[in-house]
C-alpha cells in the first residue's frame, strides 16, 4: 500500500499498487450512485447510516459535491438531490456516443449469431425509443438507421417486453386512457386484451409479435433488467419466416445478451449500512 500525496505533503487518500480507489474519490462516487429512481434525495443522517460513515465525513462530501453543482440542497429540508453538473455530464456522454456506443458491441454480436436485426430500446413516455441497432446477414431492416425510432407501447414485442415488466398500476398510468393507433389488423387496442398480453411477460420472460406494428416484420424481445428493475428491451426483428420457426433457438442467445447488457448498465455501488468509521477523508 502507498500514500497519494499533494504538493504540500498532506495525504489526500490511500491507494494500493493493485489500483484500489482513492478513499475520498471513491466515497464521493458512492454518494452520487446512492441517488436512484427509488431514492431521489438524501439527508446527512440517513446517508451516513446507509454508508456506515461518520456524519461529519458525510456532511463534507455532500457540501463539496453541492459546491461543484453535482448536488443541490433544499434550504428548508436540508436534503440533497442531484444537481445540474450531472445533467451536463450526461449530455456530453450522449453527444459522444453514450449508451449507443456502450451497447453496440453486444448488438453486433447478437445480430451475427441470429442473422436478423438486433436492437436495444429504452422507455420514452408511452413509447420505447431505439438506442441503437445492428443488422444481421439478412440485411438492413429499414433503408434508414433505427436509432431514435419510437415504438408505441401497445404494439409489438419491443414495447411489450418492457411494459409487461411494470406493475399493472404503473403500466396503466402510462398506456391506458389515451388513444391507441391501429397499425394493422393485428394491432391490439382494447386495454383488457392488451393487459392479458402484458401479464404473460413476467412468466414467459419474453414477448413475441407478428405484424402488430409493422405488418411485414416479427419481433422476439426480452426485458433488460438492472438490479431486477426493467430499463428497456432487447429485440430480434426481421421478416416473419426467419423468426417464427426459430423462437426457442434464438431465446438462449437473446436472454444471454440481455443479461450481459443489464450487467453492463449496472453501476457499481455499495448498498447497506456498514460499520461506522472515524471521521477522516
Amino acid at each position: 500500500m502507498r500514500d497519494s500525496e499533494s504538493g504540500n505533503g498532506r495525504v489526500r487518500g490511500v491507494t494500493t499498487d493493485r489500483g484500489a480507489p482513492l478513499q475520498t474519490a471513491d466515497r464521493a462516487l458512492q454518494v452520487l450512485l446512492a441517488f436512484t429512481h427509488d431514492r431521489e434525495e438524501w439527508g446527512v443522517t440517513d446517508l451516513a447510516a446507509e454508508c456506515g460513515w461518520d456524519k461529519s465525513v458525510t456532511q463534507r462530501l455532500l457540501a463539496s459535491l453541492a459546491h461543484r453543482g453535482f448536488l443541490v440542497s433544499d434550504a428548508v429540508t436540508r436534503r440533497y438531490r442531484l444537481g445540474p453538473a450531472v445533467w451536463h455530464m450526461a449530455t456530453a456522454w450522449e453527444r459522444h456516443g453514450g449508451m449507443a456506443g456502450l451497447v453496440r458491441p453486444a448488438l453486433r454480436e447478437l445480430a451475427a449469431v441470429s442473422g436478423v436485426t438486433a436492437l436495444f430500446a429504452v422507455p420514452d413516455g408511452a413509447h420505447l425509443r431505439c438506442v441503437d441497432s445492428a443488422d444481421g446477414t439478412l440485411g438492413p431492416l429499414r433503408a434508414y438507421r433505427l436509432a431514435d425510432e419510437l415504438y408505441p407501447g401497445h404494439a409489438g414485442a419491443t414495447s411489450r417486453a418492457y411494459f409487461g415488466m411494470l406493475t399493472p398500476g404503473a403500466r396503466a398510468a402510462v398506456l391506458y386512457g389515451r388513444p391507441m393507433a391501429r397499425f394493422s389488423e393485428l394491432t391490439v387496442t382494447d386495454p383488457a386484451q392488451l393487459e392479458e398480453l402484458m401479464c404473460r411477460v413476467p412468466a414467459d420472460g419474453f414477448a413475441y409479435s407478428e405484424g402488430e406494428y409493422d405488418p411485414a416484420t416479427a419481433g422476439l424481445a426480452v426485458p433488460v433488467l438492472v438490479r431486477s428493475q426493467p430499463v428497456g428491451s432487447l429485440t430480434l426483428v426481421g421478416p416473419h419466416a426467419p423468426l417464427a420457426g426459430r423462437r426457442q433457438e434464438l431465446l438462449e442467445p437473446l436472454r444471454s445478451a440481455a443479461q450481459d447488457l443489464g450487467e453492463l448498465l449496472t453501476p457499481r455501488r455499495v448498498r447497506g449500512a456498514r460499520r461506522p468509521e472515524t471521521a477522516r477523508s
